[in-house]
């Protein structure tokens, strides 16, 4: 059974709600029919049901009787208004503000999740990850005790002996674009949790650099240096360590060579990665010239599950995100 058909079974388990605010895509309407036709995820639509249904039966997409929810129509509008000022009124928002955002799919959806009326949201086909991240970080907030809320994809790899069978979690590919080197270790220690809730297996984390162990000297080097210290300090019992160039990291013979004792070296199947710039280009290169399957960019540290989506992605990709939200709910 590959990753994605092992988290739809973990789902099927524990069925969970799951909010799709982008019912003027068709993607997201495709999406929806195959996960009602898997059975893994109960989900809501947040949009104009007239125009969402026209759009379904004009592409041949049937969505039965999948709930659809018109925020200017919804018994739980004043509700929700209501609570969004009283989460943002320090913040400068108005009731008149209030009233407006909440007509706003995503933000009606974000509280949605916020009041329990549904379990997690996925967005981004059609917006910015910004435009997902803010009413998150607005409505929901951190997670206690995280710090830091990044971005990190499940890269399944096919015919593939390194990692986990080919699947590795790649982080920060979406969010943070220069973290420090206390950034880059929370990075890595939500990273870890998200890897071993996702993949049930032990996170072997790999602190990614164009060095290894000392054999470049810079300020980028040193970043990564401090931050592997600071991960070490902070998770003694981890099974991390770094700097490490990413053939050391995955590849025995390599690492055995470079990194001669390094529990990580060669078996790592957590990438953390130095900056935005190596962390987006590594996985659209893995993505396409490995064909790999990339989920993500799925978010760590907010407090309920809220996952972001490429603009690129195929309604398979949504699939497989939305199954990966229903999983993270269960927790």
């Amino acid at each position: 059974m590959n990753f994605i058909d092992s988290i739809k079974e973990r789902a099927k388990k524990e069925k969970k709600t799951i909010v799709l605010p982008e019912t003027e895509d068709v993607r997201v309407l495709q999406a929806t029919e195959k996960v009602l036709k898997d059975g893994f995820a109960n989900v809501i639509l947040i949009g104009d049901e007239e125009k969402t249904r026209k759009l379904a039966d004009e592409n041949n997409i049937h969505l039965g009787n999948v709930k659809i929810v018109n925020p200017s129509k919804s018994s739980k509008y004043d509700e929700y208004v209501n609570a969004f000022y009283e989460l943002r009124k320090q913040k400068g928002i108005t009731i008149e503000q209030a009233k407006e955002m909440m007509l706003n799919y995503v933000y009606f959806g974000m509280m949605m999740v916020k009041s329990g009326d549904a379990d997690g949201l996925v967005s981004g086909a059609a917006h910015s990850t910004a435009d997902t991240l803010r009413p998150a970080l607005q409505i929901l907030k951190t997670a206690p005790g995280t710090k830091l809320v990044s971005a990190f994809f499940v890269m399944v790899v096919p015919n593939c002996e390194y990692g986990e069978n080919g699947t590795f979690v790649f982080s920060d590919a979406g969010l943070n674009a220069n973290p420090t080197a206390d950034e880059l270790s929370e990075i890595a220690i939500s990273s870890a949790k998200s890897f071993e809730q996702l993949v049930g297996k032990e996170a072997k984390v790999a602190m990614l650099s164009y060095s290894t162990y000392g054999s470049a000297k810079s300020d980028m080097v040193d970043k990564v240096v401090e931050a592997t210290k600071l991960l070490k300090e902070k998770e003694p019992n981890l099974n991390a360590d770094g700097e490490l160039q990413l053939d050391a990291a995955i590849i025995k013979e390599i690492g055995d060579k470079k990194a001669p004792g390094s529990k990580v070296a060669g078996h790592a199947n957590t990438l953390i990665f130095p900056d935005l710039n190596a962390g987006n280009i590594g996985y659209k290169l893995v993505q396409r010239l490995a064909k790999a399957e990339a989920y993500g960019p799925l978010c760590q540290g907010i407090a309920k599950p809220v996952n972001d989506l490429s603009r690129g992605c195929s309604s398979d990709d949504i699939v497989g995100v939305i199954a990966i939200t229903a999983v993270q709910a269960q927790s």
